[in-house]
């Protein structure tokens, strides 16, 4: 029970500050590229909508005010812009970073724990390669208009090839045998020679340099955010594990 509290407690500790660092990193970072990209969705929203009007002839105003009203009812609550937004971003932001703290903590204590926080950056460096690099080169973010593929085969691609690279790299740096690392490279590879699932067309109304400067945003702060992670959750460990020694000498 001791240690299943300190998971918990390191994973909390670890990824509320990291989470607290995402929201703000993405506040700069990443926000303003998505609300650019909206603009460019709107505008291409209504030329869709303006053609298929115009195919229609008489009815056309009829039907795209029935289809506006019908998307308004259907995209529901939304926050507004500034703070609302930001509020609700930054606890999705800690609420996902303590989970990716419990998985990053409780999959070290298989492994011995981690030992610190330069051992953390490892275990950080490691959890961004499974969960932003690996499935980012064949899925990369993707801002509104953009197409994208069906979605549970999206998702399917994407938990596979997290799975592959968890183990890959657990193979590779955890046994010291050829042939299992021979196999943990491959585990890591298989994912990209099947190919992540593409939409039939790739036309988009977002701008090309808008999109490259939003797979860099998201990807810098991703590793920023994991290698923060990482650190911290090394540093509680090492707090929590030396204050244990400590009272049990006492004891």
């Amino acid at each position: 029970m001791s240690i299943f509290r300190n998971v918990v407690f390191v994973a909390a500790l670890a990824g509320f500050f990291a989470g607290v660092l995402m929201a703000a990193m993405q506040a700069y970072a990443t926000v303003p590229l998505i609300l650019k990209a909206e603009t460019f969705e709107s505008a291409g929203g209504g030329h869709d909508h303006g053609a298929a009007g115009h195919s229609h002839g008489a009815a056309a105003p009829a039907d795209h005010s029935h289809d506006a009203a019908a998307a308004e009812e259907e995209e529901g609550w939304a926050p507004a812009d500034g703070f609302e937004r930001f509020f609700y971003t930054s606890m999705a932001n800690i609420v996902t970073a303590i989970g990716f703290g419990l998985v990053l903590v409780t999959a070290s204590e298989f492994f011995g724990g981690i030992a610190g926080w330069r051992q953390g950056l490892l275990w950080g460096l490691a959890g961004f390669a499974i969960f932003t690099l690996a499935p980012g080169l064949g899925l990369p973010p993707e801002l509104p208009a953009m197409p994208a593929a069906d979605l549970a085969a999206r998702q399917v691609w994407w938990v596979g090839t997290v799975v592959a690279t968890a183990a890959g790299l657990a193979l590779v740096a955890f046994r010291s045998s050829l042939p299992l690392a021979l196999v943990g490279v491959a585990l890591i590879v298989v994912p990209h020679l099947i190919g992540a699932p593409q939409p039939d067309s790739h036309d988009s109304p977002i701008p090309a340099d808008l999109h490259h400067s939003f797979v860099v945003a998201v990807t810098v702060t991703n590793l920023i955010f994991w290698v923060v992670l990482g650190a911290l959750a090394g540093f509680f460990r090492q707090r929590l594990s030396g204050e244990a020694v400590a009272r049990e000498s006492l004891a």
